[in-house]
């Protein structure tokens, strides 16, 4: 389905990704593992093709997507859709508007200055709302939610879109563990439900073993690990992030521990 072949951005005299190659032969959910400036977030945004590629080409079902310009480019990015750390919604705008937003690339000019929307669409807007459980917030302002509740509002302007591949870059680093895991979950949810493709750049190593079903390791611009999560050993992990035998996974850790304070915690974070 999607192949990255010896695919390198530069900018300028530095390289962020350097001659990265993989393939996808089914849906699946991917996590992209390594330190600050590894190269994880070019990755994405050079598939999404918010940044050009240097050389190398990206092809998906067969489709050459480096060269894509104008609608065809476009296009793409529809079926392709990116969720960030930041969240990216419009504060002020109430939530089920800015999971609307995600209709934008097949609404004409007019509609989108008078922020007009056809019933199906709304009604559409709503059902994901409810299906990521947090439909009661949908006429409030986007600024009033907690941030877990902020991101699970940027997944479903994502499936707005009714994309093929979800990108999400850092889609946890800043939320707290109960809301990391409830999002995670709700990213999986999705690929195993829809059979999406979810591609996520993560930190923390327990949650890329418990979430995807493949994890890449990025080092200095370059994939130094492609396995299972069961292969990530924490002598792995050393090597990924350059790390010594000082290196700790618990301080990257977003788990919960298993009780029935914390299941009970973990149920309210999802409801709110």
């Amino acid at each position: 389905m999607l192949r990255f072949d010896e695919i390198t951005k530069s900018f300028g005299a530095n390289t962020a990704v350097e001659a990265a190659s993989f393939t996808v032969d089914e849906p699946m959910m991917i996590g992209i593992i390594g330190r600050s400036g590894a190269g994880k977030s070019t990755l994405l945004r050079m598939l999404n093709r918010l940044t050009d590629v240097t050389s190398g080409e990206i092809t998906f079902e067969g489709q050459n997507i480096t060269n894509l310009r104008g609608a065809a480019k476009r296009n793409w990015q529809s079926q392709c859709a990116m969720i960030f750390q930041q969240f990216n919604l419009v504060p002020r705008m109430d939530v089920v508007s800015n999971v609307l937003h995600g209709t934008l690339n097949r609404r004409s000019t007019l509609a989108t200055m008078f922020n007009l929307y056809p019933d199906d669409d709304i009604h559409r807007a709503i059902d994901i709302l409810e299906r990521l459980g947090i439909a009661e917030h949908a006429p409030k302002r986007a600024e009033a939610l907690s941030g877990g509740q902020q991101q699970r509002v940027a997944i479903a302007r994502a499936l707005m879109q009714d994309p093929k591949i979800i990108l999400a870059d850092e889609p946890i680093a800043s939320l707290d563990p109960m809301n990391a895991q409830v999002v995670m979950q709700s990213l999986r949810d999705i690929h195993e439900q829809d059979g999406r493709m979810v591609i996520a750049n993560l930190h923390t190593l327990d949650t890329a073993r418990r979430y995807c079903d493949r994890v890449i390791g990025m080092r200095d611009g370059k994939i130094v690990f492609d396995g299972t999560p069961a292969q990530l050993t924490t002598g792995v992990a050393r090597d990924i992030y350059g790390a010594d035998a000082s290196f700790s996974e618990a301080t990257t850790s977003t788990e919960i521990e298993t009780n029935a304070a914390a299941q009970k915690l973990l149920a309210y974070a999802a409801a709110q």
